[in-house]
């Protein structure tokens, strides 16, 4: 069977002619613009770029099989510059898998491992084989082989939202992780298709973008270790085998051929109501690793060119894991733009979240570059003109550039002083008052507006670190599940067990867990700038302890959604806080100057139009004002934050005639959006540990 695209059989009045014949099979050059695996009239184009490399092979495989049926030595008239290009007639593309062999200078010290022995993956490749059933194990040297993939999907008169960041709540998830436990009650669990099938769960929590942790082609096997009985994995995901192929271990059946037809489907689903999709992308390492990694792809055909090195070729490891992609060079560049351009174009993906983002911006030599050109690329360029981009604007070589990475007013941030400054402040450290109160209205002293716009994603918690159950009931890490002798993951949680450690029997101890955790959502959906938070935190969702559960495919890292259950009025309390937050337009920085004369942001710490903090204030009231979206009048909310362990008075400024104040959510409350409490409008007695939220409403 020979599938010919409507796009490109338009443009063809007639099949190609083949020029001569290698290994029985009629040839011409190819398609030396588009890169990989592409389908044309008759045949298949190859095309694939190695700057040292003196010959290239294409090898045959049918499926399943470690020997190729044919070889084909591209000749040099089908290589233009350091491209090589070959369309191969009479192949069907659902009987055979493809990779390459390349020779060139084996010469370490340079950076140069041309191996002509070693099967190699096209980093263009839309599939790879063998993946898709997750945790199968891989035999030591075992090589990757790529499918060409037809692209059958009918987006249909699809429109994505793009919703402004100050809108997006994002909900950060892990597709395996969200419904693999057996309480999720789903059809497909651990998959694209179980996924979706929470998408009726998601609209009820009220969120508009789910951030996926990595769906790129990955190795969950890599590394492999077992501990106390149990089989770890790399279960995250952070070890990109191939860029441009979906995980097929994350769909409900094999896609032969047609891999990425339920993301496809996803994605388009979740746009259809409302909810935008954010992919998390590592395009900071891959997983080959350093020399002691695997040799499948980039080391085999430009490893000096694709992995930074050192002067006496060693790899650079800024990303913690081994080798670092050298991001600035123009082949890799242009590589990272491709891929990030093929999945905002064949994928409709809203928007990227980028790994360890601080890479992005270093030299070859791992020097920070001010103006770096990838992220000036990424920022400017047409197709990705409208999807997020957001950095995590750290890495693991020591470089921190939250308030300071490069933006062209186009780059967002994870917002990590948001996370440490708030969660020491909510646990009642001393001393943060302030920065509480910056982090609050949208951190002005790291992104201020002359410098950029909708800059700051608050959080308080994700992937990478405590749930916010576990941040509230333990004040240690407990990662001996993990291998290590607990000596992996961050030792500075600003956790706090409110006076037990794990779990616990002592009414008291719950009662005060419980209203940290409102505390904490309460300020985080009461913060200007975007937030996001782990699912899970909605229902209670424990890791047992464990901040850095990478490895661990089980219950630990699973979605308990028992707990939904047993934790149903801290969901409530979330999807409500959601929708109050969609509700007042000024809490998310979108109005229009107040009609009553009121700044945007004023402060009332304690009393009214009190702008002072000493150093020991733990009690902060930050008002928002502007004029309704539909300028009906002034919206006006008030957040007022008793961090102290004792009680204290919170005054309220006096409302211009028409308004009275209404104490909209009380976090000690049984019921904290029906706060049975007296309150006159002037003010509230704030028990210790509490947060309260007043809005202004028509008398």
């Amino acid at each position: 069977m020979k599938v010919i695209p409507k796009k490109i059989a338009s443009q063809e009045k007639k099949p190609l002619a083949a020029t001569m014949e290698i290994a029985g099979y009629p040839v011409r050059p190819g398609l030396f613009l588009l890169n990989g695996a592409n389908v044309v009239p008759g045949g298949v184009s190859f095309t694939i770029h190695s700057a040292s490399a003196t010959s290239c092979q294409l090898c045959l495989f049918h499926r399943t099989q470690k020997e190729p049926f044919a070889v084909l030595p591209f000749p040099e008239h089908f290589r233009i510059g350091s491209t090589f290009s070959m369309i191969v007639f009479g192949l069907d593309i659902h009987e055979f898998e493809y990779a390459y062999r390349m020779d060139g200078p084996w010469d370490p010290q340079r950076g140069l491992l041309f191996d002509p022995t070693k099967y190699l993956l096209d980093p263009y490749a839309r599939a790879v084989t063998g993946q898709s059933v997750w945790g199968s194990p891989r035999q030591p040297g075992e090589a990757y082989h790529a499918r060409v993939v037809e692209d059958v999907f009918d987006w249909g008169d699809f429109s994505d939202p793009h919703l402004p960041f100050q809108d997006m709540i994002i909900y950060e998830t892990h597709v395996r992780g969200f419904t693999r436990h057996p309480s999720s009650g789903v059809e497909h669990p651990g998959t694209f298709e179980g996924l979706l099938e929470k998408l009726p769960y998601l609209l009820e929590l009220g969120v508009n973008a789910v951030e996926l942790m990595p769906v790129f082609e990955f190795d969950e096997v890599a590394d492999g270790r077992t501990v106390d009985g149990k089989q770890l994995l790399n279960y995250w995901g952070y070890n990109t085998v191939c860029f441009f192929a979906p995980n097929t271990s994350y769909t409900a059946a094999v896609e032969y051929n047609q891999e990425g037809t339920q993301l496809k489907r996803l994605i388009r689903t979740l746009n259809e109501h409302g909810i935008e999709v954010i992919l998390d992308v590592v395009v900071n390492h891959t997983a080959e690793g350093d020399h002691r990694g695997p040799f499948f792809s980039f080391k085999g055909m430009d490893n000096n060119v694709y992995y930074m090195l050192t002067p006496d070729g060693n790899y650079y490891n800024f990303s913690g894991v081994g080798n670092t992609l050298n991001c600035n060079h123009p082949m890799v560049r242009q590589f990272i733009l491709d891929c990030l351009r093929y999945w905002v174009v064949e994928y409709r993906v809203d928007g990227f979240r980028f790994d360890l983002a601080s890479i992005l911006g270093r030299d070859s030599d791992g020097s920070p570059l001010a103006e770096p050109p990838l992220l000036e690329s990424l920022a400017f360029d047409p197709i990705l003109g409208r999807v997020k981009l957001i950095a995590e604007a750290w890495d693991a070589g020591g470089l921190y550039q939250v308030g300071s990475f490069p933006s062209w007013n186009r780059w967002a941030e994870w917002n990590g002083k948001y996370r440490d400054d708030l969660r020491r402040f909510l646990k009642g450290d001393e001393g943060l008052g302030w920065a509480a109160v910056e982090r609050i209205c949208g951190s002005p002293d790291l992104y201020p507006p002359e410098k950029r716009q909708n800059a700051s994603v608050n959080f308080l918690t994700c992937h990478d670190g405590f749930t916010l159950y576990d941040l509230y009931a333990y004040n240690q890490k407990h990662n001996e599940a993990n291998g290590w002798n607990n000596t992996d993951g961050a030792n500075d949680n600003n956790s706090w067990n409110c006076g037990e450690e794990g779990e616990s029997g002592d009414p008291a101890v719950l009662n005060l867990r419980q209203r940290m955790r409102r505390n904490a959502f309460a300020v985080l959906l009461c913060s200007r700038g975007t937030p996001m938070f782990l699912a899970g935190d909605e229902f209670g969702n424990t890791q047992f302890g464990n901040n850095n559960p990478y490895c661990q495919d089980n219950e630990i890292s699973w979605l308990d959604w028992t707990r939904l259950e047993t934790h149903r009025e801290l969901f409530q309390f979330v999807s409500r806080l959601i929708a109050f937050r969609k509700k007042h337009p000024v809490v998310r920085g979108k109005t229009a100057p107040a009609r009553c004369g009121w700044e945007d942001v004023s402060f009332h710490h304690g009393t009214a139009w009190n702008r002072q903090l000493d150093g020991s204030a733990r009690q902060i009231g930050v008002l928002f004002a502007g004029r309704r979206e539909d300028d009906a009048g002034d919206d006006l909310v008030l957040l007022a934050v008793n961090a102290h362990w004792e009680e204290h008075w919170q005054q309220l400024p006096q409302l211009p005639a028409g308004l009275r104040w209404r104490l909209a959510l009380y976090t000690p409350c049984p019921d904290p959006f029906q706060p049975q409490i007296p309150f006159d409008g002037g003010g509230l007695q704030m028990e210790g540990r509490s947060v309260a939220v007043f809005a202004a409403e028509e008398e």
